[in-house]
């Protein structure tokens, strides 16, 4: 068995862009822009960007149209495809890009929440009111004592 799956977090780095296939299926494309902080050997804090192109089907596409713009999150997991043609000057192009799946916005002012719950009027559940209002939930400790050697590792 194969496994082609992508997941990322960032930010969109222009508006979606919403077509119609001849088909009537409506597809959404955008780009997004994840980056990556680490010290190098000098201990030099260092930063490299990725940029990712974005292909979305379907009702999600209507969504991400209507509520995502430039600099919103978005955490999305998908599939990385190539496509390939050839351009009007005989050369043949290439263009990587992922096709989401699943598709949940970013922290945003007023409250985020998951395409899921958008699209289906669902209130968030409390898990998720916790993150929108900045506290932490609380955390619930077993109330008899640990013995180390029950620890299986």
């Amino acid at each position: 068995m194969y496994i082609n799956k992508a997941i990322i977090y960032g930010n969109l780095t222009r508006d979606p862009e919403l077509k119609s296939l001849p088909s009537g299926a409506q597809v959404c494309e955008f780009g997004v822009a994840t980056n990556r902080v680490w010290k190098d050997k000098n201990g030099a804090k260092q930063e490299s960007v990725d940029y990712h192109n974005i292909v979305v089907f379907g009702r999600q596409a209507e969504i991400v149209k209507q509520y995502l713009h430039k600099g919103s999150g978005i955490f999305l997991e998908g599939r990385i495809q190539t496509r390939s043609w050839d351009a009007k000057d005989g050369t043949k192009r290439y263009r990587t890009e992922i096709v989401a799946d699943r598709i949940q916005f970013g922290p945003k002012s007023g409250g985020g929440g998951s395409y899921e719950q958008k699209a289906s009027g669902d209130k968030p559940k409390e898990k998720d009111l916790s993150a929108q209002t900045g506290e932490a939930p609380a955390i619930e400790y077993p109330e008899e004592e640990i013995n180390s050697e029950d620890i299986p590792f």
